[in-house]
């Protein structure tokens, strides 16, 4: 007696799962982008309120230090739209401007993670630097 195998054609198989997986693939992968720009924003805001901070602490002495560190936030802040961050940015000091005291440089920038043309997350992104007068 001859048994015959019978075996199934699987061609296509690989090609019908990848179409099952690959929409979550690439949500993830959109998910991944979108969550790097937001931090990219965080630790370029992170550094140009630093910046402000330090151009702060030696320009006590000048005519309007406010305006100087401010504009010192907005040329560090070049990954920045700075239309949106020129308003945001507040500097102030404990005692005045006098030698010894201290400035604080915060600022704060929105974000939005959009996923596929929906929004999951918006805010604010918020930076505060504290530095002592010279």
């Amino acid at each position: 007696m001859r048994r015959r195998l019978i075996t199934r054609n699987e061609d296509g198989q690989a090609m019908v799962e990848f179409a099952m997986v690959a929409p979550i693939l690439f949500l993830i992968l959109f998910a991944i982008i979108q969550f790097g720009i937001v931090f990219m924003h965080s630790v370029a805001l992170t550094d140009a309120v630093r910046t402000g901070a330090r151009k702060a602490s030696v320009s006590r002495a000048s005519a309007d230090p406010t305006s100087a560190t401010q504009s010192a936030v907005l040329n560090a802040a070049t990954d920045l739209d700075q239309s949106t961050l020129a308003g945001r940015i507040n500097v102030s000091t404990s005692a005045g401007w006098t030698q010894g005291g201290s400035v604080t440089v915060s600022a704060t920038y929105p974000y939005s993670i959009n996923i596929l043309g929906i929004v999951v997350a918006s805010g604010d992104l918020h930076s505060a630097t504290t530095e002592r007068l010279e």
